[in-house]
């Protein structure tokens, strides 16, 4: 038997992101995630590839602007 892929809920996966679910729809809405629509209600996620999506290579700071890199960054929230 094959290995299943794994989708998650909208609620799954703002709890693994730390967002509000209406963040997760508007992030697929403007298709910053990849999502699998299987009805007009029903909205799936695979997580590798949200992960994917998200991971956005960072760019330097401009002049006088630090960056707090204290953060978790999705990378780090993900893989917990």
């Amino acid at each position: 038997m094959t290995e299943r892929e794994e989708f998650l809920t909208a609620k799954q996966l703002a709890e693994i992101l730390q967002v509000s679910e209406s963040t997760v729809y508007r992030m697929a809405q403007k298709r910053r995630i990849p999502s699998v629509r299987l009805t007009p209600r029903i909205i799936r996620f695979h997580l590798d590839a949200v992960r994917e999506a998200l991971d956005v290579p960072r760019t330097s700071a401009p002049k006088g602007v630090q960056i707090d890199d204290a953060q978790l960054s999705f990378d780090d929230v993900l893989s917990s």
